[in-house]
């Protein structure tokens, strides 16, 4: 019996009767459609040497942002997410167009932005108020044990920011993590942000690393995406609310919090 893939179709060659005639026909079988299991699972995990940390969000708490831009936009938290996504939407923008801005300003345009499209009237300098709360964010309840776990088995640490060189020394030094790690890189010296392939390859050459050398650890499925789009292994911090980019590979990692994603590297 001969047999004809096409995707996940059969043509299978059998005989059927006719009448008072047997003939030789192809019959169509139709599997059941599986997910591409090459394409989108989990890469084989070895030790990075070099693990980068993204920190808004995966290091820091973002849940005191919330209260300062909710009360920024007339006491809507609500609205929180819908500014987040445009400063992140604007940042990409600004890196097309290579125009680069720092985070701060574009967050507080962003700000400005979806305080207008919601009716609420926010000056300038309201607006760059509000934004300068996520310098001062606490960690994550789990982070610094993570942090001190994984340097204590050899690891190099980096923290690997969106945020300018001088808001992230303050948000790392606010937050008591800031001497946990080995080196700190902005994208400012890059002049685009992630997820750009520029930005994780410059990174590594930071380092001197090559890309597969290389481990992101972030609770954005963007920027997780980006990094293993450049050639990096993936950790993904799945944060409340955050999830993966359907189109993108697996992470080697994928657990609920940085202490978790510490325990499994240990083992490697």
């Amino acid at each position: 019996m001969k047999e004809f893939k096409n995707s996940n179709q059969d043509l299978v060659n059998t005989t059927l009767t006719v009448g008072e005639e047997e003939i030789s026909a192809p019959i169509l079988i139709v599997k059941e459609e599986t997910d591409n299991e090459e394409e989108n699972s989990a890469g084989y995990l070895q030790r990075p040497k070099v693990l980068f940390f993204d920190v808004n969000e995966t290091l820091l708490d973002l849940n005191m942002m919330k209260k300062s831009i909710g009360t920024a936009l007339g006491g809507h938290p609500e609205l929180m997410s819908l500014w987040f996504t445009t400063m992140l939407q604007y940042s990409l923008v600004t890196t097309v167009a290579n125009q680069y801005q720092d985070f701060g300003t574009i967050g507080a345009a962003a700000l400005i932005m979806v305080a207008h499209k919601n009716g609420i009237t926010i000056t300038d300098k309201r607006a760059k108020d509000a934004v300068a709360a996520i310098l001062s964010l606490p960690a994550h309840p789990e982070v610094k044990e993570a942090l001190l776990l994984l340097k204590k088995e050899g690891f190099k640490l980096v923290a690997f920011t969106n945020s300018s060189n001088k808001a992230v020394e303050t948000q790392l030094k606010y937050a008591g993590i800031h001497d946990l790690f080995d080196d700190v890189l902005s994208i400012e010296d890059v002049g685009k942000f992630k997820p750009h392939v520029d930005t994780y390859n410059w990174a590594a050459r930071k380092m001197g690393l090559k890309s597969n050398d290389c481990m992101l650890i972030a609770a954005h499925g963007w920027d997780v995406a980006g990094a293993n789009w450049a050639g990096w292994q993936t950790a993904f911090v799945s944060r409340p609310g955050q999830q993966l980019f359907p189109l993108a590979n697996l992470p080697e990692i994928n657990e609920k919090n940085i202490l978790s994603v510490a325990q499994k590297l240990i083992l490697v």
